[in-house]
């Protein structure tokens, strides 16, 4: 018999104390207090393995990078899957919104995010959906600096997978798309149900087109794909990245990027060779 939805009022028991139901904010996700009355968030889901997926990844990496940690699991109800974890000021996307990322925090950002990728890749496991809204935000208190202002980045929602049929590749490119605000569409906002589709848009009007060697790697029914994808896209609009100028993109992210968005993605550096670039010493 399955235990009956979570509702706002309800309190769960876990492993190291109780969490009282405050409010939902997702389908899957509440905003929560601790028995001390500090705020978490709770994630459970009947009948899919995401959460116990995200669970077992959260608790194999504890401690070695900065992702956004386990902090209890629920006992009591037993079922569904239901997980503690930490709270943090916003999320990435929210917080770009309301104001564009410096370059300093774009490097901050950055590295935080690389780390984590880093780690999960030597263990050959992929991060399904790095996004801005699954990078996590504390901000730092107003002490005059207003270089960065973030005191905590970590990566979150960890649907992963083993090394197929995504792969380490696949997430530099989104960690490229993600950290760099060239990419976001001036016809979409980020909630519209365009938005992605139009910031791939504006990837490839940068990147494109796939080189030829790509063939070498892809079934007929994705090259299909992808050709009906260029279809979308006039010739007229394309806009490639070595003619941006250095009153757009500064000398060194004009040298940096690209090395991330390759779209041939055997191309790509892997996290760590990143993460030594001089461009986190520019």
């Amino acid at each position: 018999m399955s235990s009956p939805p979570i509702h706002i009022g309800q309190v769960l028991r876990g492993r190291l104390g109780n969490y009282a139901i405050a409010m939902k904010i997702q389908e899957t996700v509440w905003f929560a207090k601790s028995h001390n009355d500090s705020q978490v968030i709770v994630k459970s889901v009947t009948g899919h393995l995401g959460i116990e997926n995200e669970q077992d990844v959260l608790k194999r990496f504890r401690s070695r990078a900065p992702y956004r940690p386990l902090i209890d699991e629920i006992e009591d109800p037993a079922q569904p899957t239901t997980i503690v974890l930490k709270h943090l000021d916003d999320q990435l996307l929210d917080a770009s919104v309301k104001k564009t990322l410096n370059r300093k925090e774009i490097k901050y950002v950055s590295r935080r995010v690389l780390e984590a990728l880093s780690i999960l890749h030597k263990d050959g496991y992929v991060h399904t959906d790095v996004k801005l809204d699954n990078i996590f935000i504390n901000y730092e208190e107003d002490d005059g600096n207003d270089d960065v202002r973030f005191s905590d980045v970590e990566l979150g929602d960890f649907e992963t997978l083993m090394d197929l049929p995504w792969n380490t590749a696949t997430n530099i490119w989104s960690f490229g798309t993600s950290d760099f605000n060239i990419f976001r569409p001036k016809t979409a906002r980020p909630k519209d149900e365009d938005y992605r589709l139009e910031m791939l848009k504006s990837q490839f009007r940068y990147f494109g087109p796939w080189p030829g060697k790509i063939r070498e790697i892809l079934d007929e029914v994705t090259i299909m794909s992808l050709l009906k994808f260029l279809g979308l896209i006039p010739p007229s609009t394309m806009s490639p990245f070595r003619y941006v100028t250095e009153r757009e993109v500064v000398k060194e992210d004009k040298e940096f990027i690209p090395k991330i968005m390759q779209m041939d993605w055997r191309d790509r550096p892997a996290a760590k060779q990143l993460l030594e670039d001089k461009w986190f010493l520019a």
